[in-house]
């Protein structure tokens, strides 16, 4: 019999071991081979066989691994969970987040940013409308052009410039500029010097006197300071004013201040204020998050927190429970009698 025969006492003890429990530390799980000690384990991870099994593995799992990846990518944008873009450098994954008190906020700024939008465009057609009648009635002028003669030769020409429209400095300096100095002499430089200093004397004093003239302000000026103002006075992030009605909503304080009503006696640090409760008299330090705005009935007078009108009273006109919003006749400040509508809720309060 040959060295290999499969009846040689070898061969069978051979598979009769084989057929035991051997030691799991020297088994292969990918090839699916046990090994009988730690010499055969060790031939069988050099052979051929093997690296080739693990190479078609690790291609394998590199596949699947990108399979998985790209399928859970298009499970997160057909369920709308997830914002998914494919780029250069991989998969780009924007959370969605739909809590109902986040899409609240979205949808809060969302109708501030129009109401800013709103009250610009109404103030720039203030503006026009003001600038039309003043115009009314002024007709404009045309410019009349005429050539430049000279009926005597010998007679010297002149010119008169607006000293609105004309800077005799910049004149004399560029008149030096371009002629050579050897050609001017030191008679002809003093008498230019001189007739710049007098003409900035007669535009000194034509516009004092224009000055002294123009003490009453015009429409236009009016519109445009109360721009400025009002740019001054652009949103914040903070509303809380003295002398406000608030309600407190946090639970934390128990239910004996939970819904209550007090009126803002102090403001600290802009965004804390000081809560005199109206039925107790207790006085109580609370943060402006823990506080929301009261709207009284129409006709009351209110104060206006946040936005272009900020710091103005008014009186409530009416009210708009579809929007959440209010409209306030302003009665004070240079806009008053000026009727705004869609104010917000939280941007006007009571007045205690």
């Amino acid at each position: 019999m040959g060295k290999s025969d499969f009846l040689t006492p070898k061969a069978i003890a051979n598979r009769i071991k084989s057929k035991g429990l051997q030691k799991l530390r020297w088994y292969c799980q990918m090839c699916q081979k046990q090994c009988r000690d730690e010499n055969g384990f060790k031939c069988h991870c050099m052979s051929e066989s093997h690296q080739r099994q693990l190479l078609l593995t690790e291609r394998m799992y590199i596949y699947f691994q990108l399979c998985f990846h790209t399928d859970l990518c298009r499970l997160f944008l057909f369920s709308g969970l997830c914002k998914v873009d494919e780029t250069p450098k991989g998969w780009y994954i924007q959370y969605i987040d739909r809590d109902p008190e986040t899409i609240r906020r979205q949808l809060e700024l969302e109708k501030k940013k129009k109401q800013d939008l709103d009250d610009e465009e109404k103030t720039a057609k203030f503006i026009q409308e003001q600038v039309r009648r003043g115009l009314e009635g002024k007709e404009q002028e045309a410019p009349i052009f005429t050539e430049l003669s000279r009926e005597n030769e010998e007679e010297k020409g002149s010119f008169t410039f607006l000293s609105s429209f004309f800077n005799m400095d910049a004149f004399v300096l560029a008149l030096m500029a371009l002629l050579p100095i050897s050609s001017l002499g030191p008679s002809a430089l003093k008498t230019m010097g001189s007739t710049a200093s007098v003409k900035r004397k007669e535009s000194s004093q034509s516009s004092a006197q224009s000055k002294e003239k123009k003490k009453k302000k015009s429409a236009l000026d009016e519109i445009m300071e109360i721009e400025e103002e009002k740019k001054r006075t652009a949103r914040t992030d903070h509303w809380l004013q003295p002398e406000i009605i608030v309600k407190i909503i946090t639970k934390k304080l128990g239910e004996k201040y939970h819904k209550k009503k007090g009126v803002v006696k102090e403001v600290i640090d802009k965004y804390t204020a000081v809560v005199k409760m109206i039925d107790s008299g207790d006085k109580l330090k609370l943060d402006q998050t823990h506080l929301e705005t009261v709207i009284p009935a129409p006709g009351k007078r209110i104060l206006v927190l946040n936005g272009g009108y900020r710091g103005n009273v008014g009186t409530l006109e009416s009210i708009n429970e579809k929007t959440f919003s209010a409209t306030v006749v302003i009665e004070t400040g240079p806009l008053k009698g000026r009727r705004v509508e869609g104010i917000q809720y939280e941007d006007i309060s009571k007045l205690a």
